[in-house]
């Protein structure tokens, strides 16, 4: 299960995807998932499922990748899904002791789930398709206009993407010390909430030892390298919008009106 999570994977490549900014890559994926709620006709759905499958095909990931990263949010998806379903009226389709299933609740369910799908597709494929160092160096170009502010952008940007880089590694950690305690007899599955809150603690201490560890390891790793921060850092490649990041925003631009004239003027 923990090993299913694809969050903060990079998927190497030489796709059209790949090689957009990322600059243009983060703030297409906010817009994107900003525009999700602009939807509320079936056929302004479809329209941005149709958009996902194609980022995917042209990015050259392959679905089962993809499809990955919902596997371990189904339980959310569901818990959306029979909250909608149970708790929205309108006409009753079943009952099931003090629970009513309506059908404007099955229909709300639905496209609730479909939304969160689309958010943990698209926001997967951003990390599937960047580097951690260019989503490093785009989330901090982004970020420096508030520098001025006091903001500090690279130091942001940086925790914000080791954070994230570190997802996958923390989760096969974790993976390896559950199966290592279960083969000590330890039981994480049966007994009560308390009972499974407390065989946690053989999980829990050898995994916050191996995080301290890791990162005590990155923080040496950094100052061997001479790492100071961001003040007066230079990059071996400045970012630069080329031709194919514009066609990339027109194209978003147009699946957001769209979207728009099918909610406010269709």
């Amino acid at each position: 299960m923990l090993t299913d999570i694809t969050l903060g994977q990079y998927f190497p490549g030489n796709s059209f995807v790949h090689r957009l900014d990322p600059r243009t890559k983060i703030i297409a994926t906010i817009l994107f998932i900003s525009s999700i709620f602009l939807a509320e006709r079936y056929l302004a759905y479809g329209l941005l499922a149709g958009y996902v499958v194609l980022i995917t095909l042209v990015s050259r990931i392959p679905f089962r990748f993809v499809l990955r990263s919902i596997r371990p949010l189904w339980f959310i998806i569901l818990l959306t899904l029979g909250i909608h379903i149970f708790m929205t009226p309108g006409k009753i389709v079943y009952t099931f002791g003090p629970l009513i299933a309506t059908m404007e609740g099955i229909r709300q369910g639905l496209l609730m789930a479909f939304r969160l799908v689309l958010l943990i597709v698209v926001s997967s494929l951003l990390t599937f398709t960047t580097s951690p160092i260019a989503l490093t160096d785009g989330i901090e170009q982004l970020l420096n206009p508030f520098r001025r502010f006091g903001l500090p952008a690279h130091e942001l940007a940086m925790m914000m993407t080791i954070a994230l880089r570190f997802i996958p590694t923390l989760l096969e950690e974790t993976d390896r010390i559950m199966k290592a305690q279960m083969a000590r007899g330890a039981d994480f599955g049966s007994g009560n909430i308390f009972k499974r809150a407390k065989n946690m603690v053989p999980l829990l201490v050898p995994l916050f030892i191996s995080a301290f560890r890791r990162a005590d390891e990155l923080a040496t790793a950094m100052e061997a390298r001479c790492y100071r921060g961001g003040e007066n850092r230079t990059r071996m490649k400045e970012l630069q919008l080329a031709g194919r990041d514009w066609l990339a925003a027109f194209t978003l631009i147009l699946i957001i009106g769209l979207l728009g004239y099918l909610r406010y003027g269709g």
